[in-house]
Order: structure tokens, then C-alpha cells, then sequence
């Protein structure tokens, strides 16, 4: 009965603590939002290939004998010199290819979706950093993981990705979970698609559903009125009296919608059988591959791992600049996960007693 008192005297004091810092920190980060001016941030870019070289250094300094490791060193040195020298005559005379100075490049992007395909933004950032650094050769690859959204939402991120099309850049998406829906929408944007083995893949068609509280309203005295112009300004709603005829237009809407997905598909895609994806079905990577949604069964790591070895691979990303607001209201959420966390914490070691 003590430990029942003392724990909910510290929940209660805990949870009065956490409710005062969250309702402050709300408070902040709503000011901070009415008052961030939009696009606010920077892009930031990781060469990946001096990433991988200083990994396999630290592994090389743990497991290499030291003979080896100093033989090794020496080998990089005289490497390293032969770049610069080679580096320096590229410099002097721009015209000869002869020195790998000029490799090619490989810019990785990633695209993280969700219902309102909210990562447009930064793509669009990205997209507008990248091309204008393109040169013959090099490529770009799309790291998309997506079980897709809204219609328009993600038909602005595919106009994103035709970008780099209309540009003529080589363009690979790789999908390592998901990619349904709207997120395949975009991935068929790409020159090749790869996928992991069991990634899913497709969901070629549309959905919609909502709710319709016309008969509980009726049943407690409650009317709802709908004001409208236009015949088909709203066809399905969630409070008022639905019509059949209504239904029907918004299933035609919903079929319309669905023809533009797969004209849109089978012009990015043509070789594909359209019929026989559209149907709203979904396939593992290993299956997608035989009813022609993806070119090759890879990972994205496999993929730029690949690369490594002929082409310069930068990582680029659009970074939004956080105001003192966010970071406070962040702060915030970690002091109330940490408190959660030590009540919960204090609860099991009481059980462990």
C-alpha cells in the first residue's frame, strides 16, 4: 500500500511537470511557426566515398598485422601522390581526359514519403541544387521508401523526378521497403528501378473511403445542412444524406483518377503489361521483377557500393533551419520521454523486488 501511494504521489508530480513543459513548449514552436519564413535551410552534402575509406581504415587498424598495416599506408601515400600529380596536370590542361581528375559522379538523393508526401520540398530543393552540377556521365540515384498518399501530392513528386528526366540525367530509384501507390507513381519516373528482394511494390489503383454519420445525427435531433453550387461540388459527405447518384459520380471520379495513374505509368513504363499490374495488387521484389515494375533485384547500399569504385558519390540533402522554438519544444520532448521512460523504469524495478 506504501509503494501504491509513493508511486502515484511521483506519477502525479511527474505528469504535472511534463504537462507544464509541453503546454510551454507548444506554445513556443506555434509562435516560432507563425513567425519562420518558408524554405528556410541549407543544403548539406557527404562525399560517401571518404565516408567508406576512413570506415575501412578504422577496420583495417584493428584487424591488419602491423607490417602489413605499415606496407599498406606506404602503398596509399605513393597513390595519393600519384592523384595529386595527376590532379594538378588535369588543372593545366582542362582538355586532357587522360587523368581520372575528372571521374564521374553519382548524386544520392532520398525520399522518405508519407501521406502527404510531405519530402517534396526538400526534393524539390535538392533536384534544384543538383542539375545545374550535372555533367556528361553523371548520374543520379533516388533512395524512395513510400506506401504512398494523395493523389496530387504525389503527383507533384513525380513532376519533381520528371525533372531529371526532361534534363536527360540517368536516373536509378531504388526501393529497399515500399513503394505502393503513389510511391510507385514515382519510382516508374526512373530510367531503372531496383528493389530488394522482398520489398513491396505496385498497389497500382485508387482508393477512398469516409464516414457517414447521417443516421446518427437523425437519431438524436441533429440537422446538418449542406450549401451548395454546382452539381457536383460535393458528391459523398460525412454528415448529410448521401444520394446514389451522388455514389456513382464519385465512383466515375474515382475511375477517372484511376486511368490517369495507369496512363501515366505505361508511358514512363511501356513494356509493361498495364492490365495486369493495375489492379490494386501488390508484389515482392522478387516477383515485381518478373511482371516488369522493376529492372534488377538490388539494395541501395549494393548499389552506391558499386559505384564507389569509378565515381565520385555525393549525398545530398536539404536540411530545414530549426528556429530556438523547435529546438526548445525538441528539448521538451525528450525531458518527456525521459520522464516516462524513469517512471516506467521505476515500476519494473519495484516488479524485480
Amino acid at each position: 500500500m506504501d509503494f501504491i501511494l509513493e508511486y502515484g504521489l511521483f506519477l502525479a508530480q511527474a505528469v504535472t511537470v511534463v504537462a507544464a513543459i509541453l503546454i510551454v513548449a507548444v506554445g513556443l514552436v506555434a509562435l516560432g511557426m507563425k513567425q519562420k519564413p518558408e524554405h528556410t535551410g541549407h543544403i548539406e552534402i557527404l562525399k560517401l566515398n571518404e565516408k567508406y575509406r576512413q570506415i575501412g581504415e578504422a577496420i583495417q587498424d584493428v584487424v591488419t598485422e602491423e607490417e602489413a598495416l605499415k606496407a599498406g599506408k606506404k602503398a596509399q601515400k605513393k597513390e595519393e601522390k600519384q592523384k595529386a600529380k595527376a590532379a594538378k596536370k588535369a588543372a593545366k590542361h582542362p582538355d586532357d581526359k587522360s587523368s581520372d581528375a575528372d571521374r564521374k559522379r553519382l548524386y544520392v538523393l532520398a525520399f522518405d514519403g508519407d501521406i502527404k508526401a510531405s519530402a517534396s520540398d526538400n526534393l524539390r530543393e535538392e533536384i534544384s541544387a543538383v542539375l545545374p552540377q550535372i555533367r556528361e556521365g553523371d548520374e543520379i540515384l533516388l533512395k524512395l521508401e513510400s506506401p504512398g498518399g494523395l493523389v496530387h501530392s504525389y503527383g507533384l513528386a513525380a513532376s519533381q523526378l520528371q525533372r531529371i528526366a526532361d534534363a536527360k540525367v540517368p536516373l536509378t530509384v531504388a526501393v529497399d521497403k515500399v513503394a505502393a501507390s503513389g510511391g510507385y507513381m514515382m519510382a516508374c519516373v526512373g530510367d531503372t528501378i531496383i528493389a530488394a528482394p522482398f520489398a513491396v511494390l505496385g498497389s497500382i489503383g485508387v482508393i477512398a473511403q469516409l464516414p457517414n454519420f447521417n443516421r446518427l445525427l437523425k437519431k438524436n435531433d441533429i440537422d446538418v445542412e449542406l450549401l451548395t453550387a454546382g452539381e457536383y461540388k460535393r458528391t459523398l459527405t460525412m454528415f448529410g444524406e448521401n444520394t446514389d447518384k451522388g455514389r456513382q459520380k464519385f465512383i466515375e471520379e474515382l475511375e477517372e483518377t484511376h486511368t490517369l495513374f495507369k496512363e501515366f505509368v505505361g508511358e514512363n513504363r511501356p513494356g509493361l503489361d498495364i492490365a495486369k499490374v493495375s489492379t490494386g495488387e501488390v508484389w515482392y521484389g522478387r516477383k515485381a521483377i518478373d511482371v516488369g515494375l522493376i529492372d534488377g533485384l538490388q539494395t541501395s547500399d549494393a548499389f552506391v557500393q558499386d559505384r564507389l569504385k569509378d565515381h565520385d558519390v555525393f549525398e545530398v540533402k536539404f536540411a530545414h533551419k530549426k528556429t530556438w522554438q523547435e529546438k526548445v519544444g525538441m528539448a521538451a520532448e525528450g525531458a518527456m520521454e525521459g520522464a516516462f521512460l524513469k517512471i516506467w523504469q521505476r515500476g519494473q524495478d519495484r516488479k524485480n523486488y
